[in-house]
């Protein structure tokens, strides 16, 4: 089974590169934010708590997080492998998705992070923010914020992929399909 961690900072490209690599490898997407979006649109429990969150560029509780994947994980009993889009995002979440994986007998393949300075960010998300209608890519301090919990939380995954030799950074600037083929070059040496 391929499960890979597609890991960066807001504005990275991890949507846009998800789904290439889904349709490419035929791999099950799994963006904690797009759940938790779409869990805020229908009004569940579970998005009225993550707004709460979200709105304030802060992170989703592990708990939340890690019970509500492990039911999006259920669904796909059949899969050929995963893509997890911006999660893990603590080391205490990269444990978790570790031990819940080996409990199906499978584990992450490899964590693939796009690498991208920190203006090139703002300016993406500023733009997002006009073309989506996003409100969390609309506000520059709310943007800033978020990249200051993925630098201070999130980055620290990085050390607990690469203790496993699994992490390989990936310049996240450039075409979109020349960011894929450098994608595409890990999975295939990583399977």
């Amino acid at each position: 089974m391929l499960n890979i961690v597609l890991f960066g900072p807001p504005g990275a490209g991890k949507g846009t590169q998800s789904e290439k690599l889904i349709a490419k490898y035929n791999l099950v997407h799994l963006s904690t934010g797009d759940i938790f979006r779409a869990n805020i649109k229908g009004e569940t429990e579970l998005g009225k708590l993550a707004k709460t969150y979200m709105d304030g560029g802060n992170l989703v509780p592990d708990e939340v997080t890690i019970n509500m994947l492990a039911a999006e994980l259920d669904k796909a009993p059949n899969a050929k492998g995963f893509i997890f889009d911006g999660f893990p995002r603590t080391q205490a979440q990269a444990a978790a998705l570790d031990s819940l994986l080996a409990s199906k007998n499978t584990a992450i393949t490899s964590m693939l992070a796009l690498e991208v300075e920190e203006e090139e960010l703002k300016k993406r998300l500023l733009i997002r923010g006009k073309d989506s209608g996003r409100a969390d890519d609309q506000n520059p301090e709310i943007i800033q914020n978020r990249i200051n919990e993925y630098n201070n939380k999130t980055m620290p995954v990085k050390d607990f992929y690469a203790a496993q030799n699994k992490y390989k950074g990936i310049n996240g600037i450039g075409e979109i399909e020349g960011i894929f083929a450098l994608l595409c070059n890990e999975i295939e040496q990583a399977i």
